[in-house]
């Protein structure tokens, strides 16, 4: 399988059967509880949108805290001025070059799966720019490809529907904010799955301790709080969040 890649990749540049397209910003913000509010500009008067956040709520060993995402912007009492990361990235399927192999299923299951892997490629080598370039908080990083598939870089970029952030409706705040549909095609469902299918979504975060969690189950008491901080019923909340019930 792995031999038979090559060869699709190596038709999917010749042809220009997939375009990689992004769009992303670095936002100024702070952390207000579990929530994450963005600012218009860098004088943080004018709120332009929130990203909202859970807590895991398992009991821990004396010392571990009991994360959430929010914990990896300064809080908006300490005075310090900090930003967040969002991105959409795609690899999206030319129709007219793919329908060359319409009838050839094992060419388009195999060139579906090479778009999956191109657009985490494109997310992975968005992310190293941001790091090295356009944030630059990690200007002088030098890693290997096994150091970059092991985690070792500076900050994370979970996405809605992680375990840290399993709640897929807040695609709709990045889509929205970043204007991805307008930039570069991208859209959701009304159930919230991302078009093109081969599509990535989420945050950059920067915070040096910042680490991916898994959040566990979540009590009522925090599911009333989200509901309320969302403006959702309980229902509602409960049908996104039913795996953490």
């Amino acid at each position: 399988m792995f031999d038979d890649a090559q060869i699709y990749l190596k038709k999917v540049i010749d042809e220009k059967i997939l375009s990689a397209k992004a769009v992303f910003e670095l936002f100024p913000a702070s952390s207000d509880g579990d929530d994450v509010k963005i600012f218009s500009d860098n004088n943080r008067e004018k709120e332009r949108s929130v990203f909202r956040f859970l807590r895991n709520q398992e009991p821990k060993e004396q010392g571990v805290p009991n994360l959430s995402l929010a914990d990896y912007i300064a809080p908006e009492e300490t005075g310090l001025k900090d930003w967040i990361g969002a991105f959409v990235v795609t690899a999206d399927i030319d129709k007219v070059a793919f329908d060359k192999y319409k009838e050839d299923d094992y060419a388009t299951i195999m060139i579906r799966i090479l778009s999956d892997r191109l657009a985490e490629a494109n997310a992975e080598w968005l992310h190293e720019k941001i790091r090295r370039e356009y944030w630059g908080y990690a200007k002088n990083e030098k890693l290997s490809v096994d150091d970059v598939l092991k985690l070792r870089y500076k900050g994370i970029r979970p996405a809605p529907g992680y375990p840290a952030c399993p709640d897929h409706t807040e695609k709709q705040v990045i889509f929205d904010i970043l204007g991805a549909e307008k930039a570069i095609g991208a859209k959701l469902t009304e159930n919230f799955a991302m078009i093109p299918p081969a599509s990535v979504s989420g945050y950059v975060f920067a915070h040096p301790g910042s680490t991916y969690f898994n959040l566990g189950k979540l009590d009522t008491d925090q599911l009333k709080d989200y509901a309320k901080r969302k403006n959702f019923t309980i229902e509602e909340v409960e049908k996104w969040l039913s795996p953490n019930l």
